[in-house]
């Protein structure tokens, strides 16, 4: 394939990533320097480091990081069942499965089901505890919020544990280490790309989180994208709004450099 040909193939892909990841970007760089009232302004950076703010961005932190650990106790003991089971595709595309069905159907859905008549109430009647207000808590968010996320943590451990070669873990029993040794020192450090690839694929979105944060915590928490929507919809502060973006992007990318996987080269 000669230069030409290359060039050719690679334009619309170059005119995609311009208009509408570079171009957004660029925008709300752009509106971040505004105030209310179309003036050139630093103020919305200085805003954004006070108290506030700051512990509105702890709080999307804190929250971000539960749901990831959570995501990842679950998903990687699951990915690694699934991947010594006959039936392992199946499995996978259970796994799969809920995360075709639309984000709003399946917070409505949870609605039903934590609410005061709802399926979890019910189940603990039932078991003797009674009804509980679990619906606008900390726990109904975190719950949720780690329901849709699992198989985005899942699919790319699934995928380094069902490329490790079992070989090596036969070795290291004949030489003598005990199944959590070898879990330690062989497994998990082998499949370490998976999880730096789900935690991105899980923390970097749950920063952002905020119809669930709406339906499910009853606006009891408050994320950065809660913040985002809140100016850009309802104060109207495009400029304090975008200024939270912009934050939030620099967070992307660096998070992206930290979990990055770097493949060095045989020496």
């Amino acid at each position: 394939m000669n230069s030409k040909t290359r060039l050719f193939y690679l334009l619309p892909y170059v005119l995609w990533i311009g208009l509408f990841v570079v171009t957004p970007i660029l925008l709300v760089v752009y509106y971040s320097f505004f105030d209310l009232h179309g003036n050139f302004t630093f103020a919305n950076y200085e805003k954004l480091f006070t108290f506030v703010y700051m512990k509105m961005i702890a709080s999307s932190f804190w929250y971000a990081f539960l749901i990831t650990v959570f995501c990842l106790l679950i998903a990687y003991p699951a990915a690694y069942f699934i991947t010594k089971t006959k039936y392992k595709q199946l499995l996978l595309l259970l796994v799969i499965l809920p995360s075709w069905i639309n984000l709003l159907l399946k917070a409505y859905a949870f609605l039903g089901i934590f609410s005061t008549y709802g399926a979890a109430n019910n189940f603990l009647e039932v078991v003797g505890i009674g009804a509980q207000q679990i619906l606008f808590t900390d726990f109904s968010f975190v719950f949720v919020s780690v329901y849709i996320f699992i198989p985005f943590m899942l699919l790319p451990i699934f995928n380094a544990l069902d490329k490790l070669n079992p070989a090596l873990i036969d070795a290291s029993r004949d030489l003598g280490a005990s199944a959590w040794t070898t879990f330690r020192k062989v497994v998990f450090p082998l499949t370490l790309s998976g999880v730096k690839s789900g935690v991105q694929a899980v923390f970097i979105p749950a920063l952002s989180l905020f119809m669930i944060t709406r339906l499910i915590a009853g606006n009891r928490v408050i994320t950065l994208g809660t913040a985002i929507e809140q100016h850009f919809l309802v104060t109207q502060d495009w400029g304090m709004g975008s200024a939270i973006a912009v934050f939030l992007i620099i967070t992307m990318f660096v998070i992206m450099i930290v979990t990055g996987t770097r493949k060095r080269g045989i020496q």
